[in-house]
């Protein structure tokens, strides 16, 4: 594996960052003690980077593929304006009560609409636009998940994947050619540079965010 963050420069980005609200902490410290794979939770500093792309691109709708305990879609649910809406989808049953217990906790709880199921069909049924989408599930099917949202999303619209450098063993051919989720993510990433639909950029945040904004 490849360190595409410093833990130490990353403690000092998130000090000199703004603060996560007691909700935010609250999510994180109970996923941490409480929850299997704590580390699928996006945490302050990707959080805080999730808030601010949410805030610049002011979007009416987002969806969401892959909620776990809610902290990002918690993050992006800050920059709704009035009026806006987020759709976020989750296979995970055993988590929906402790999830919906956070959004009703949440500022914006009116605005988020939480799903339980598959996101292959939950998401090829959702009707309208969405202005900002965060692909955070299953790797196997991220483009899948491209290709389902990506009619979906207007001109000038903005879909985010998370986990494209996989702790950087995208980069490492080796690793590529023998871990099933590592192969899935470089090939996905490969689709993505192609694509000549879009504009594209690999933010080297946490585990690697990719921006894509449709032509």
């Amino acid at each position: 594996m490849i360190d595409i963050t410093n833990p130490v420069i990353e403690e000092y980005i998130a000090a000199y960052s703004s603060e996560e609200s007691d909700l935010l902490k609250k999510v994180n410290r109970e996923t941490y003690a409480e929850v299997l794979m704590p580390r699928m939770l996006s945490g302050h500093y990707q959080g805080r980077v999730l808030s601010m792309l949410s805030h610049m691109i002011r979007p009416k709708r987002i969806l969401e593929i892959g909620t776990f305990t809610g902290y990002s879609a918690l993050c992006l649910a800050e920059g709704l304006p009035e009026g806006a809406e987020m759709i976020t989808v989750d296979i995970n049953e055993e988590l929906e009560d402790r999830v919906r217990a956070y959004f009703t906790q949440s500022e914006k709880s009116s605005a988020i609409t939480y799903l339980i199921g598959d996101a292959t069909k939950v998401v090829a049924a959702l009707e309208g636009e969405f202005d900002l989408v965060f692909i955070d599930a299953d790797k196997h099917n991220y483009l899948t998940y491209y290709n389902l949202v990506f009619d979906k999303v207007p001109q000038g619209g903005f879909i985010l994947v998370d986990n494209t450098l996989w702790n950087g063993k995208v980069a490492i051919p080796e690793v590529v050619n023998k871990d099933k989720d590592t192969k899935n993510l470089h090939e996905f990433n490969e689709f993505i540079a192609k694509d000549i639909r879009v504009d594209k950029v690999i933010l080297p945040v946490r585990d690697g965010i990719t921006v894509i904004r449709k032509k």
